[in-house]
């Protein structure tokens, strides 16, 4: 999966980027960034507006988030953002120049990190069961066959059996658990944010999530490098990941987008006569709304949030977690 992904050849080395092969929250509106915007100078606020305030997009594509959340900034704000994209791609064309393209996570910083659909992204390994119930490594080859492997290894045997102790194809999460708690060590003092597709302890699939897309549609995940190879987050474990001192809180795509304003009500029809554009462009803007915030689609989406020595933004406070999740 590492070398399929983001191998010298791999997936995400291609010069079209994520936008070519499938549709994320960012390119499905600009509403997406204008809500990132919003949560920044509510991190902001909550941090006491220090005179440096980073914000970190983390896989980050070809730079769509953070330009688009600069974009949204009121300019007080925006003259005191830092921001970052992390990113193994090169960095593309016509990126503002003050964004710093890295393809390691920064350390040391104040601000919000935000990784939307990152996680899903991170590689990892699966298992399954062999006839006397030990669990052993799927092995596959560059035509998408597999095979078992040997046993598990001490710290993914310990990892299933914590957080997915049944099932006849488990995805390991150890590596993206790690992956996350790296994420939110990079912040002295923020808030880190991951959006993907995700499931908890409740409501494990059974035989798992893996699959793979290109040019829009799901393909068989042939790790060749010709399509991406995905598969969804165990999101509880990864929360429980950070360090203790971290206060967590997760809900639903839908329900964290309309806290920072997005919905996707129709606008008055008494618009139309008065202001035909306007009216257009307002439902233009509730059809997107919808979009992001349908619960069967990318409002479905898991949204985890990590407040680092900080209280939580006030739009996110009391926010309802999804059916079968706790609070940690």
């Amino acid at each position: 999966m590492e070398e399929a992904l983001y191998g010298a050849d791999g997936f995400y080395r291609g010069p079209e980027g994520p936008a070519g092969h499938f549709r994320t929250s960012v390119h499905a509106s600009p509403l997406f960034a204008g809500a990132v915007a919003r949560l920044l100078a509510e991190t902001d606020e909550a941090l006491g507006r220090p005179d440096e305030l980073a914000l970190v997009d983390v896989g980050a594509g070809r730079g769509e988030l953070v330009t688009g959340v600069l974009a949204a900034l009121a300019p007080e704000l925006a003259a005191r953002v830092r921001p970052h994209a992390v990113e193994l791609a090169a960095r593309p064309a016509g990126l503002p120049p003050s964004v710093v393209w890295t393809d390691t996570l920064p350390t040391g910083l104040t601000g919000l990190l935000f990784a939307n659909e990152w996680l899903d992204n991170v590689p990892l390994d699966l298992a399954e069961p062999d006839e006397d119930g030990v669990l052993r490594y799927v092995e596959v080859g560059p035509d998408g066959e597999e095979r078992p492997g040997g046993p598990l290894e001490a710290a993914d045997a310990a990892w299933a059996a914590r957080w997915w102790p049944d099932g006849d194809r488990i995805e390991l999460g150890r590596t993206r658990d790690e992956a996350w708690a790296s994420a939110v060590a990079a912040l002295d003092r923020g808030l880190a944010v991951a959006v993907d597709y995700a499931h908890t302890a409740a409501d494990r699939p059974p035989f798992g999530t893996l699959a793979g897309f290109r040019g829009g549609r799901e393909v068989r995940p042939v790790p060749d490098g010709s399509c991406d190879v995905t598969a969804h987050v165990a999101l509880d474990s990864a929360a429980s990941a950070a360090a203790p001192t971290v206060h967590s809180l997760w809900t639903t795509q839908r329900a964290a987008l309309r806290a920072l304003g997005v919905h996707g009500g129709r606008p008055p029809l008494a618009l139309a006569s008065t202001d035909p554009a306007g009216y257009l462009r307002a439902l233009g803007g509730a059809g997107e709304a919808a979009e992001l915030t349908d619960p069967a689609g990318l409002g479905g989406f898991g949204w985890l949030a990590q407040a680092v020595r900080m209280p939580v933004p006030r739009s996110l406070e009391g926010l309802p977690a999804p059916a079968g999740w706790q609070t940690l």
